[in-house]
């Protein structure tokens, strides 16, 4: 019982952080502050929403996806946001406990669904959340007495991510990785060592490809040769898998190669 209810308490925890994750995802990417104005307003008609219109979850179903003032209809992303970080907090809770790792593993998570749903919408991955990402990678390293693993992490993965991108600008003339990328991999790494870095490229490379192929197919004739997809979604999604399996994964392949 006293589980459920912690969980229940860490859920919401996450859905009001997923609300503010909402705003950093409207805001950052468009050159507004997080900070003024200090509360959230309607994309349509910028009416100030009064605080029990912004209550998780609850108020999108309240309003029925509607603004209360000029009736435009709200994104259902807002709501997913909020659920996936509730979900994500309460995750983060079942691996760690009440501990420290809880801060640092859910603030790790939190960034990648930023960066995630920025990158869809816009194409970029913020170097704000990049730099606040690898710092707190290096904190957490530093207090885990594993600042070494860290600090190679970061190198070894924004570098090889580097070299991907550069050799393939060189021999097809054209940009196929963006920097945020690479500097999206400088803070996995930090988080997850040199083995989490090749692994969150790696897997994310095998997804996106599988993504990219399945989306060029279904996309119109026309289109094809032109179809792009952002790749920090997928790094997102294996750089999550890692922090939460990465012992296993780890162990099992040097396990099996040695």
């Amino acid at each position: 019982m006293e589980k459920a209810f912690l969980i229940l308490l860490f859920f919401i925890f996450g859905s009001i952080i997923g609300s503010f994750l909402n705003v950093v995802i409207y805001r950052i990417p468009r050159g507004k502050s997080i900070k003024k104005p200090a509360f959230s307003f309607c994309p349509e008609c910028g009416e100030k929403i009064k605080w029990y219109d912004n209550i998780p979850l609850l108020s999108y179903f309240i309003l029925r996806g509607r603004c209360r003032y000029c009736k435009g209809k709200i994104s259902i992303r807002y709501p997913f946001v909020e659920f996936l970080t509730g979900i994500a907090s309460v995750m983060a809770f079942l691996k760690t406990g009440l501990s420290y790792d809880y801060i640092f593993t859910f603030g790790f998570i939190s960034l990648m669904i930023a960066i995630t749903f920025i990158d869809i919408d816009f194409r970029i991955i913020p170097d704000e959340l990049n730099l606040i990402g690898f710092i707190m990678g290096i904190v957490y390293s530093a207090i885990k007495s594993n600042l070494v693993e860290s600090l190679l992490g970061s190198l070894i993965g924004a570098g090889f991510l580097w070299g991907i991108a550069y050799i393939y600008l060189r021999f097809r003339g054209i940009e196929g990785l963006g920097m945020g990328d690479v500097k999206m991999m400088a803070f996995v790494g930090a988080y997850t060592g040199w083995f989490g870095a090749l692994f969150t490229i790696f897997v994310g490379s095998f997804i996106g490809a599988v993504a990219g192929i399945i989306g060029a197919y279904l996309s119109k004739s026309e289109e094809k040769g032109k179809f792009e997809i952002p790749f920090g979604p997928f790094l997102s999604f294996a750089a999550i898998i890692y922090i939460f399996f990465g012992d296993i994964i780890k162990n099992w392949y040097l396990g099996g190669i040695m």
